[in-house]
């Protein structure tokens, strides 16, 4: 795997950076070399806040955390990651690296055929009107929703807005490619 280290408003320490790719190595037995991680890292009042995003076969796993210490943090992340993927294991196999899953301990509570199903309860449609990214999130907040599907005006692509935990929004666009 291709790990990226990045560094908001500071510079890390090499050995935090050795230590990363260390911790980041326990999930090479998930994912073949065309792997990419990617870690960010920046400072948040008085804690760090960590990111790590990794792309693999068009699969976007994504954790972040808040802590005091930075390898905190990372203990947690790499935690989180694991988690994700055992959690999904099963709808993850022919994604992941053969033999991924060779070894790995049987979850403690129930079995992959007790594994709850992807559920759509509601399907809605509706007119996607040509908006700019602002009067969306207008839209977005006078509904009262977490996220609103619009076309933009400026692009004609279909995009989404969406409220972060933050409080501030982000925008979702289609790749070029």
């Amino acid at each position: 795997m291709k790990i990226n280290i990045n560094g908001r408003k500071i510079s890390l320490r090499p050995s935090f950076v050795e230590k990363t790719e260390k911790k980041l190595a326990k999930l090479d037995k998930f994912f073949e070399d065309s792997a990419h991680a990617d870690v960010t890292v920046s400072p948040e009042g008085n804690q760090w806040k960590m990111e790590i995003t990794i792309r693999h076969s068009g699969m976007v796993f994504r954790a972040e955390e808040v802590a005091h210490e930075l390898e905190e943090a990372l203990d947690k992340l790499v935690d989180k990651l694991v988690r994700q993927i055992r959690k999904n294991k099963t709808r993850l196999e022919k994604r992941l690296r053969a033999g991924a899953f060779i070894g790995e301990p049987a979850p403690e509570t129930g079995t992959a055929a007790e594994e709850p199903a992807y559920r759509v309860v509601r399907s809605k449609s509706f007119p996607v009107k040509p908006l700019d990214v602002e009067e969306a999130i207008l839209q977005m907040n006078l509904t009262g929703h977490q996220f609103y599907m619009f076309r933009n005006m400026d692009s004609g692509e279909i995009n989404v807005v969406y409220r972060r935990h933050n409080g501030d929004y982000g925008l979702l666009e289609p790749d070029a490619d």
